[in-house]
């Protein structure tokens, strides 16, 4: 079997996952207990914070639990759009973000927010020059996430975030749920308000993960209940989800940067392979972008007939991103980057790990070659 779809999601590390069995069978108290069951589980969890904040080079009062990438950009977004909505009602972002994202945007929007849907270039790059000059005197919210999750376009987080510092009163949120491990990031010094992260795309479990608030921002709850997580997300805590998200992300991170230079030497092999089949079109940038996806259209070939073609063989990839693959329409992100409907309506992407090889690579390029001029006779 060969998983090129580590974009979608991650296989948990061995070590996760007996982490999260120990945890669950030994230490199975609610963390907001008094008795000794308890306090253990509350030890875990501050422990597993402070673990977390030490890796992303934060404060532990800065890291709050979450059950994913989709909850963590929704209480990030409507949070502080809710929360500072006196002091205005518009909301940047750009036309190439996650549905959890556009969605949010969306809703507010039904609030009576004003949102701006930022353009971007053929290589699915904002530019920062729009940013600044849709900035207005009412605008409180800036979402851009750090990397595109189907083609891999690295946005220019750095280059944004310094020109924010002339707006202390915008608040910046990034979506880094593809980018951590694999692109190096600093929410310090990339002036990051709010960012997102999400367990089972670095070998964690899914249903677990990060939301950073930088402290002195403050969000409006989306949830009322017990006040936990300082009364931004209520409900008692996942212990032993976080405890293995914290080993998972400190594996992930020791492994990243051999991991990274090997992921770019297997990028380029795909790449190399992928352009030598006639009627086959590239759509991540070779220039700012992440080491891990690759996104191609093949001309005439429905994505769904060649994924299920690549599946027969043992060969795991996917369309667009999990949370809209399957639906029957063309990747938006591609339509944004000036993509022809047709095109994007035969996208596959292809998502690595730090576990996959050059072999598995090699393998993946005369597999699609074989099964690419099969199709073309049955279909033609």
């Amino acid at each position: 079997m060969i998983y090129f779809d580590n974009s979608a999601t991650t296989k948990p590390y061995k070590e996760v996952l007996d982490s999260f069995v120990t945890v669950s069978n030994e230490f199975f108290g609610n963390p907001s207990s008094l008795h000794r069951f308890g306090v253990q589980a509350e030890k875990l969890l501050t422990q597993a914070r402070e673990q977390i904040a030490m890796l992303l080079e934060v404060k532990s009062s800065e890291i709050y639990f979450t059950s994913g990438g989709t909850e963590g950009n929704n209480i990030a977004i409507k949070g502080a759009a809710l929360m500072h909505k006196s002091k205005g009602r518009h909301l940047i972002t750009t036309n190439v973000e996650h549905a959890s994202v556009r969605s949010a945007m969306e809703q507010l929007k039904q609030e009576g927010f004003e949102i701006t849907f930022l353009p971007v270039d053929k290589n699915g790059r904002v530019q920062v020059a729009d940013v600044e000059k849709a900035i207005r005197k009412d605008t409180t919210v800036i979402s851009i996430m750090h990397v595109n999750n189907e083609v891999g376009a690295v946005q220019p987080i750095e280059e944004i975030g310094n020109m924010l510092k002339k707006y202390p009163n915008i608040l910046f949120h990034v979506d880094a749920v593809q980018a951590i491990g694999k692109v190096p990031q600093s929410l310090n010094e990339n002036r990051v308000d709010l960012c997102s992260f999400s367990a089972h795309k670095f070998h964690g479990l899914k249903g677990t993960g990060v939301l950073f608030i930088r402290d002195g921002v403050r969000l409006l709850p989306l949830f009322s209940g017990g006040n936990q997580e300082r009364k931004i997300r209520s409900g008692t805590e996942n212990v032993a989800g976080f405890v293995a998200m914290a080993k998972a992300l400190r594996m992930t991170l020791s492994k990243s940067e051999q991991g990274m230079g090997r992921m770019r030497e297997i990028q380029q092999i795909l790449r190399e392979g992928l352009n030598r089949i006639e009627g086959l079109q590239i759509h991540t940038p070779v220039e700012n972008s992440a080491p891990h996806i690759m996104n191609f259209s093949l001309q005439g070939v429905k994505s769904e007939v060649l994924i299920h073609a690549l599946e027969d063989k043992g060969i795991f990839v996917s369309t667009t991103s999990a949370c809209s693959s399957k639906r029957k329409s063309p990747s938006k992100t591609l339509l944004a980057m000036g993509v022809s409907e047709s095109l994007a309506d035969s996208a596959i992407r292809i998502s690595l790990s730090f576990n996959n090889t050059i072999d598995e690579a090699k393998a993946f390029i005369a597999t699609v070659e074989a099964t690419v001029k099969h199709l073309r006779k049955v279909l033609n």
